[in-house]
């Protein structure tokens, strides 16, 4: 740096001397032309290139070579072509330019005019040589201070050559290997092996950075060996939960698809012996403090209790209502059976308790405990779900009995009353020997009430024989209404506004016979020439049923109310929790609204009263 700052400005130092010599033979041209055109244009010309000639030599361009200490050669150069300069010819130039600026000249002036002309030609030559040898000192200065640079330049690069080498070994030896080390570690690690540590442990930052790794290289495969022991762990766990998934899933299936007997409850036993390796399982139903126990299923083939002992070992089985394990000794051996009770109990109610056979040295861990009472709770429930099934079958028989006998009792019962008085009549009337007309007309009145007998016998029966399909409320309705519109020949208006309501089955039946029971009593005494069917049904599951016809009225309700099957619809009115009206609407006929809630149709007086007598009968 320090040659390139002392070599900047030959360049134009050596091209401003170079132009001192063209300046000299110019200001040589302009004496000659002086001479020959004498003229004052040449005088002037003259003087502005020794002006510019000052200039030149003095310039900032030669002096800041100077000022750099260059070689004494060039210092001495320019010394001479100065001093030449300042010394002979600019002296004569003067001269001559103040004789030439006179404008009448003695004979003596112009002698030294044409002197100092002269005395300049003939100086000129040797002072460009000065001037020549000044150029070559400064080219030769600039030629040593490039040939120094270019063998600095050599050395510098061969220093680089050196250092990049020595760095390339470094950077191998002590870069490189460490990397490709920590790389192999660090892939080792990546696959699971953290055996593997870093052979580099200089003091460096990569010698740190290995003893880090190897650190935690340590670390970790302490940490995966526990997330291994972890893993193993919630695998087996998790092997333990679909195992009792699996169970679960099979009693349930097995409880639910089909009704409870004997033979599902031993196949959900073989289920609970396969997944949990327990022996011969069984299904007693009892409760704490009972001396009797009825065994309900079980794969055993001989009760292991004794025969020859009271029936108490039943306690050893139902406990005090919690799951425990005892033992009894093995029939025809000396060896002790390991039992595990667990209760079959839904909610508060015990029905029984589930019984396994542990194997020799077996026993049972919590996860297996809990996966049998949850098994044997699912029993319970099923059990209970029977009941309730057996129990709703029950009520709905009931039910419909009572409802068959108050129609029977209030159509074919008070028929038949009547016929037996109507024949007592005709008795009494044969054995008076009364009048032959008198006769037929109780003859008359005895067939009129067989055929109503007989015609509400036939309605009776197409009411019993009523089936619920799978079909909603609407389309049945609506096929009832066809069918009494097809029978009397009467338009029936059907409006079905329930929307999405859902009824029970049993409150399906009912509302279908109270709308039957309305259309017939219109055919048979409103005398009616149309007729309405409407249902709606809000979405709080209020319910309104209306059926209205254009016919004669009611003349008195309470007199109604023992006849046309009204104590029936108000019975089942009641059933379904609601109430049942009767009305003349303004415009003639009849109406009758029911109302009820979808919510209390499920849970009403009657129906718990009939529960209770189910319960107690």
């Amino acid at each position: 740096m320090i040659i390139a700052e002392t070599a900047e400005g030959y360049a134009a130092a050596i091209n401003q001397a170079g132009t001192l010599r063209m300046q000299s033979y110019r200001i040589a041209s302009s004496l000659v032309h002086r001479t020959k055109f004498h003229d004052e244009l040449a005088t002037t010309r003259t003087r502005s290139l020794v002006i510019e000639y000052n200039q030149r030599l003095f310039s900032h361009r030669i002096h800041d070579v100077l000022s750099k200490g260059p070689h004494v050669n060039v210092t001495e150069t320019y010394h001479r072509v100065e001093s030449q300069w300042q010394e002979l010819m600019l002296p004569n130039l003067e001269e001559y330019l103040n004789l030439s600026s006179t404008e009448s000249l003695t004979a003596e002036e112009r002698r030294q005019l044409d002197s100092s002309q002269r005395n300049y030609l003939a100086l000129v030559d040797n002072f460009v040589d000065d001037i020549h040898s000044f150029v070559e000192a400064l080219e030769i200065d600039a030629e040593e201070k490039n040939q120094q640079l270019r063998i600095i330049q050599i050395v510098l690069l061969s220093l680089t050559f050196l250092v990049a080498l020595v760095s390339l070994y470094l950077t191998k030896t002590r870069v490189l290997n460490p990397l490709r080390n920590l790389l192999a570690c660090a892939n080792a690690a990546r696959h699971g092996d953290f055996s593997v540590r870093s052979r580099y442990l200089g003091d460096d930052e990569l010698g740190q950075l290995g003893q880090a790794f190897n650190v935690m290289a340590e670390d970790l495969s302490v940490i995966y060996a526990d997330l291994e022991n972890r893993v193993r762990k919630k695998t087996h766990d998790l092997e333990q939960s679909n195992r009792s998934l699996e169970l679960l899933y099979s009693a349930t299936k097995r409880l639910s698809d089909s009704s409870l007997s004997e033979t599902v409850l031993i196949a959900v036993i073989h289920d609970i012996e396969a997944l949990l390796g327990v022996n011969n399982g069984t299904i007693c139903l009892g409760q704490p403090g009972d001396d009797h126990a009825y065994r309900y299923a079980s794969t055993r083939k001989k009760d292991f209790l004794s025969q020859d002992k009271v029936d108490s070992q039943c306690a050893l089985c139902l406990g005090d209502g919690k799951s425990h394990t005892f033992k009894v000794p093995a029939p025809g051996s000396q060896m002790e059976i390991n039992i595990f009770s667990a209760p079959i109990r839904d909610k508060n109610q015990q029905y029984g308790v589930l019984l396994v056979e542990l194997p020799k040295d077996m026993q049972l861990e919590e996860w297996q405990e809990r996966l049998l009472e949850t098994v044997a709770s699912h029993i319970a429930l099923a059990i209970n779900v029977a009941k309730q099934v057996t129990q709703n079958r029950k009520l709905s028989l009931m039910e419909e009995r009572s409802v068959i006998a108050r129609e029977l009792h209030d159509s074919i019962a008070q028929s038949l009353s009547y016929l037996k008085i109507q024949v007592a009549k005709l008795e009494k009337s044969i054995n008076e020997e009364r009048d032959k007309r008198e006769i037929l007309l109780v003859s008359a009145a005895l067939r009129s009430a067989l055929n109503g007998a007989y015609r509400q016998l036939r309605e009776l029966l197409t009411t019993f024989r009523l089936k619920v399909t799978d079909a909603d409320l609407g389309k049945l309705l609506s096929g009832t209404v066809a069918e009494f519109e097809n029978r009397s020949g009467i338009p029936i208006d059907f409006v079905n506004q329930i929307g999405n309501c859902q009824f029970t089955p049993n409150a399906e039946i009912h509302i279908i016979q109270i709308i039957r029971e309305a259309l017939s009593n219109v055919i048979r005494h409103a005398n009616a020439t149309r007729a309405r069917v409407s249902l709606e049904c809000d979405q709080t599951g209020r319910v309104n049923i209306s059926i209205e016809d254009d016919g004669i009225g009611i003349n008195d309700e309470g007199d109604m109310m023992q006849h046309y099957g009204l104590p029936i619809m108000k019975e089942r009115a009641e059933w379904l929790g609601g109430r049942l009206t009767i009305e003349e609407p303004q415009g003639g006929g009849t109406r009758i609204n029911l109302n009820f809630n979808i919510t209390d149709a499920s849970n009403t007086e009657s129906k718990k009263l009939l529960i209770e007598q189910l319960k107690h009968g």
